[in-house]
């Protein structure tokens, strides 16, 4: 053998070799390898339920929005009705009031229409009572000076005659 090669030499390392490397695939790179692809699809079932939670979280959002929206147009509405109703009462109030206002002010004239007719009854009493006295007085005045005069008229006749 030249150069100190021997070819049995070569071949059983590179049976060794072989060997060797058949008990490595088998012995570690198989179960890493199904390891890793194992633990690959764990990940990427992880990201789709992730992505099918993430979809249904963005279409449970759509419905929120879509609830919040129309809550905030049943809240308007509910409040334009609302306040439709406050004006209604507020006008039907108010209605009320004028008309209660209008018969207080129509018993008040009434009560200042007695008021005003019993004053001129008791006004009439009191005038023609005065002038009754007046009248009187007048009359007995006028009376007593007459027979006053009479009296002064019969007393100087009588002296002087």
């Amino acid at each position: 053998m030249p150069l100190n090669i021997n070819l049995q030499q070569i071949l059983l390392h590179a049976l060794n070799f072989v060997i060797l490397f058949g008990a490595m695939y088998f012995l570690l790179y198989k179960p890493v390898k199904s390891f890793m692809d194992s633990r690959k699809a764990h990940y990427e079932k992880m990201d789709e339920d992730a992505k099918a939670v993430l979809a249904e979280a963005e279409k449970t959002k759509a419905g929120y929005e879509a609830q919040l929206k129309n809550a905030d147009e049943e809240i308007a509405r509910r409040q334009r009705e609302a306040n439709e109703a406050l004006q209604h009462a507020v006008d039907e109030r108010r209605a009320q009031a004028e008309q209660q206002a209008g018969e207080i002010v129509r018993k008040a004239q009434e009560d200042a229409a007695r008021e005003h007719e019993r004053v001129m009854e008791q006004a009439k009493g009191e005038i023609s009572e005065l002038m009754s006295a007046a009248a009187e007085k007048l009359v007995l005045s006028s009376t007593s000076d007459a027979y006053d005069k009479f009296l002064d008229t019969a007393e100087e006749r009588k002296d002087n005659g």
